[in-house]
């Protein structure tokens, strides 16, 4: 299967650039599992005051690390959305709109088909693989997510699906998909009758580092569930990950669980597996985090779902965990969980640039070109 190899080459990656090996693609030294044990043992916040203090360094490197002090101007031209097409409950729309000027984001906007006197927003970026937005564990969460009362919204990776202004191993794509996301918010929260205390995010590897990164620098994220993603040892391996100085600069090191742990006090869920870097998560990361939660007063607010026996996918049994998470957050109604009921479309139906809709004239093209714009 195609995302049986995805996870079989990520997991190889881990292997070979963990014990300190510096990968040209990112930036510090990654861990081996011991080392990423050490490492947190020797970063356990004993107070609040004290997890202040390393949360601000932490998302201070993170900002720094993708040169994010300052967003370029937002655009103010209109999103382009067409091609409704009503399904079993909720509906689909192929959608772009600018998030700098001549940059796009594509994706499909999935919407409950009943009219709610106000909508939860879900962002829901995809993971690593051949243009993972048209794939069925995609379709079937969204469409899921949409049927019980949530406004969902699935992103191209840079470089897939519509998305291929540039290559998606751009040097600053993490920069580029942390920008992407916020403005997805932005364009998310336009929307009629959405409830800006309603807000999630969902994603899996890739995506999945996509959900932790915004969740630790927006605040409109209220509710996050990082999947098959946080791990104490493995960053990523990805420019669109660790491909800029995020981790460490100088003697100051972080990783992933830390950068996690920037949800606290809201809703967390960690979705781990057996098969991938979260295999430990229930006896490294998790206890982690639940500490800093603890914190807070608010260990109750995150949880794990530890899949023992699974790889490193956004399967069925992940997706039955994250919905009555999802529903209790954000106030959706999880009787109607059916995924029978969502169909996977053609890629083509998704398109959002076709002959009837092609790219704007004012798209930049190239990896220099978007660089440039950044």
């Amino acid at each position: 299967m195609k995302h049986t190899f995805i996870a079989l080459s990520y997991f190889l990656t881990a292997i070979t650039t963990s014990v300190y090996a510096q990968d040209e693609l990112c930036q510090g030294p990654y861990f081996n599992e011991e080392q990423g044990r050490s490492f947190l043992a020797s970063h356990v916040p004993h107070s609040l005051a004290e997890w202040q203090t390393r949360s601000k360094q932490v998302k201070d490197r993170v900002i720094d690390g993708m040169d994010l002090r300052t967003m370029p101007a937002r655009p103010t031209s209109a999103p382009i959305i067409h091609s409704r097409r009503e399904m079993d409950g909720y509906t689909v729309e192929n959608v772009a709109f600018e998030s700098t000027p001549g940059i796009y984001v594509t994706g499909n906007l999935y919407r409950p088909a009943k009219k709610l006197r106000s909508y939860a927003v879900i962002l829901s970026p995809h993971g690593h693989g051949p243009d993972m937005r048209f794939h069925e564990q995609t379709q079937k969460r969204c469409g899921t997510l949409a049927r019980m009362g949530a406004i969902v919204f699935a992103p191209d990776m840079i470089g897939q699906g519509d998305s291929k202004q540039c290559e998606h191993k751009l040097s600053k794509a993490l920069k580029l998909q942390t920008i992407n996301n916020i403005r997805t918010l932005d364009f998310l929260l336009s929307l009629p009758d959405v409830d800006k205390e309603r807000v999630a995010v969902v994603g899996e590897s890739g995506g999945g580092t996509q959900t932790f990164v915004l969740t630790a620098l927006d605040p409109r994220v209220k509710v996050a569930a990082p999947t098959v993603m946080v791990s104490s040892y493995f960053f990523g391996g990805c420019a669109c990950e660790s491909g800029m100085p995020i981790h460490k600069k100088g003697d100051f090191q972080t990783n992933n669980v830390e950068i996690a742990a920037l949800a606290a006090p809201r809703p967390l869920l960690l979705i781990s597996d057996g098969g991938d870097w979260t295999k430990n998560t229930p006896e490294v990361e998790y206890p982690h985090i639940q500490n800093i939660y603890s914190l807070y007063n608010a260990k109750d607010k995150v949880s794990n779902v530890h899949l023992a026996n699974e790889k490193h996918d956004f399967g069925p049994n992940k997706r039955a965990a994250m919905y009555p998470f999802m529903a209790k957050y954000l106030k959706l109604d999880e009787k109607q969980v059916d995924e029978n009921k969502v169909q996977v479309l053609d890629r083509k139906v998704l398109a959002v640039f076709d002959e009837a809709h092609p790219r704007p004239a004012n798209a930049l093209q190239g990896d220099e070109a978007v660089l440039g714009a950044l």
